[in-house]
């Protein structure tokens, strides 16, 4: 299984990497037939155009010459003009007997009036035009101007480009939805192994403090509650993915201060202090959620706000307050804020300020918000700082 699994994922690569220039290529090729055709049918009017003109000044000259014995030479000159148009001609008696051909697209030399070629092309001609009856004279058989046909092939290889370009187009988008679907599996994976390493590491702490005996048992036991308790709620986020979001009651108060005591302890305190703090009206207000998502992604604006005072002293400030319409919660650091390229993608996978970052963790947060919650997260701009506001349905605490 692994070979063919390994040659479709080789072709499908390839495809990938060449889509680009075969794109390329083909609007090259649609641009040059595009332009072609224009040529084509510019030089066909002005050669009708020219033929026309020649064609009336023979007939003008015929009808102002007062010398009758001139008109056999001036018919042959008409017909000489009509002939040079290209457009092949036959024409019958009332018998149905071959009387003249022009441009046809075989040799009749010493061709009989009854060359069946000859009849057989002239009831071809009929199904591209109708024949021209002259009533007790002839009929008039003739096809299309010879520009047609070769307009219609470049017609034809226009829509066979767009085609091509087309699949080309669809094989390229489903090449780059497959490679950011495997990139977000590998930063959904990535994310995972985050979320766990804190506990762990913390859990590797408090063990240390047991063998040292640095903190009371009691307190330790404490600590380590908490962490189990965060690698429980971090095996409950990813089983949530996917899944219908709760609509249970949440005070966003309570969140916040919950997503504070977490992290409290965890802040650096010596060099570059950070300071974590929560500004709320008790416990609310109040919204309909899920409590487990939400946590997630009130954690990941606080963890980018940690990574933004890397190296320096700072504070971060969760707010959360109602307004008019609903409730409102605030995440606010004083670093270095979001550099102005990249603010209106911010919330885009893949977009990240964080080198080696993969550019879901904001992705993340405003589908939370947003689907899952019915909210809206924007950034609010600053020359310093950054700030993220999260609007929320409000509703009473007794719903």
């Amino acid at each position: 299984m692994s070979g063919p699994i390994a040659s479709s994922r080789g072709r499908k690569a390839r495809l990938s990497r060449f889509a680009p220039s075969a794109a390329v290529l083909l609007v090259a090729l649609l641009a040059g037939l595009s332009l072609g055709s224009s040529f084509l049918v510019q030089r066909h009017l002005r050669e009708e155009a020219r033929a026309a003109s020649r064609i009336y000044s023979t007939v003008y000259a015929a009808l102002n010459n007062p010398d009758s014995s001139d008109e056999m030479s001036i018919l042959l000159r008409l017909g000489q003009s009509i002939g040079e148009l290209g457009i092949p001609l036959v024409i019958t008696d009332t018998a149905g007997r071959v009387t003249a051909s022009l441009n046809l697209p075989f040799d009749t030399t010493g061709f009989s009036r009854d060359d069946p070629r000859v009849l057989a092309y002239a009831k071809k001609l009929d199904g591209i035009n109708p024949a021209i009856d002259v009533p007790g004279f002839a009929v008039v058989h003739y096809g299309a101007v010879p520009a047609t046909r070769l307009l219609l092939t470049i017609g034809a290889l226009q829509v066979f480009t767009l085609l091509v370009m087309l699949m080309v187009g669809i094989t390229a988008y489903r090449a780059a939805t497959i490679a950011q679907r495997d990139r977000m599996w590998v930063a959904m994976a990535r994310e995972a192994a985050h979320q766990m390493g804190t506990p762990l590491t913390s859990l590797q702490g408090w063990i240390e403090q047991l063998r040292s005996e640095g903190l009371s048992r009691e307190k330790i036991a404490e600590f380590l509650d908490a962490d189990a308790d965060r690698l429980q709620r971090v095996a409950q986020r990813f089983e949530r993915i996917g899944n219908p979001a709760r609509r249970d009651p949440i005070a966003l108060g309570a969140t916040a201060e919950r997503v504070a005591n977490y992290f409290r302890p965890r802040l650096p305190k010596l060099n570059h202090a950070i300071t974590l703090e929560v500004r709320a009206p008790r416990a609310g207000p109040n919204i309909l959620g899920d409590s487990v998502l939400l946590e997630w992604a009130l954690e990941a604006l606080v963890k980018n706000a940690i990574d933004a005072l890397q190296g320096r002293d700072g504070k971060i400030i969760i707010a959360a307050e109602s307004d008019h319409d609903g409730a409102v919660m605030r995440v606010s650091d004083d670093g270095p804020g979001v550099p102005r390229e990249i603010r209106r993608t911010l919330f885009s996978p893949g977009v990240t300020t964080k080198r080696g970052g993969w550019g879901i963790g904001l992705a993340l947060v405003r589908r939370v918000i947003e689907e899952a919650h019915g909210g809206e997260i924007t950034l609010e701009t600053a020359e310093r700082g950054t700030t993220f506001v999260m609007h929320f349905p409000q509703v009473s605490p007794t719903t």
